[in-house]
């Protein structure tokens, strides 16, 4: 989860974030020397003070500016396209969840149990124990196996909402009448955060997201004991 000193992003969780973390470090590489160029001939045209005053066009330079920028805008569209269908990549999913949006809460159901479904509810500060964090934990959490692929279904019952979880690298949409999925493999048990990322009403920022991954004969356990 992000912690008061933390300015990047979070650690990943899953193979999908550690692709999305990759690709940010990528670009981020080609940016910095872009800018250094960009601000080294800035500052020399500034501070020198050579002229010619024939110089009228100069095609080799017009031809440069125009190929390179081009060659360097291939170097970040190839990976993000790799990643865009890495991402909508739906793989045979060992469980299904689906979660409801709601003023302001959220609703989850094991698609593939009878009967798993319960509501997740912020836990006010005046109710919190020690440990816990405020405005981020939960009265239900959600439990998924680790290294297992997971399946989310997402909608909504009264307005937008948006399901996500930074250090998985998943953010869906939940839109009224309309389900939307996308999937994820957790690759170590732990504790993830997530918030409602879409605008939804008054109390938009009391609505976490808590996942607990544990290891499949844990969960077996827990399902057990719900049913």
């Amino acid at each position: 989860m992000a912690t008061w000193s933390n300015f990047g992003l979070q650690d990943s969780a899953s193979p999908l974030m550690e692709q999305l973390n990759f690709f940010h470090d990528h670009t981020m590489l080609i940016l910095i020397l872009i800018t250094i160029l960009v601000g080294y001939l800035m500052a020399m045209l500034c501070f020198n003070s050579f002229t010619n005053r024939y110089l009228l066009h100069g095609q080799t330079i017009e031809v440069i500016w125009t190929i390179l920028p081009a060659i360097v805008l291939m170097f970040i569209a190839m990976p993000s396209l790799r990643l865009l269908y890495l991402l909508d990549e739906i793989n045979d999913p060992a469980i299904t969840l689906k979660t409801v949006g709601h003023q302001w809460y959220w609703s989850y159901e094991y698609s593939d149990f009878l009967n798993i479904e319960f509501d997740s509810y912020m836990i006010p500060t005046n109710e919190l124990e020690m440990n816990s964090f405020r405005l981020l934990e939960v009265d239900n959490r959600i439990v998924l196996p680790v290294n297992n692929q997971i399946r989310i279904l997402v909608s909504a019952a009264d307005v937008l909402h948006s399901w996500t979880v930074p250090a998985l690298g998943v953010k869906v949409d939940a839109t009224p009448g309309r389900l939307n999925q996308t999937n994820f493999l957790m690759n170590r048990p732990g504790l993830f955060f997530g918030q409602c990322s879409e605008i939804c009403g008054a109390n938009h920022s009391f609505m976490p997201i808590v996942i607990e991954s544990v290891p499949t004969n844990y969960f077996i356990k827990w399902i057990s004991n719900l049913n």
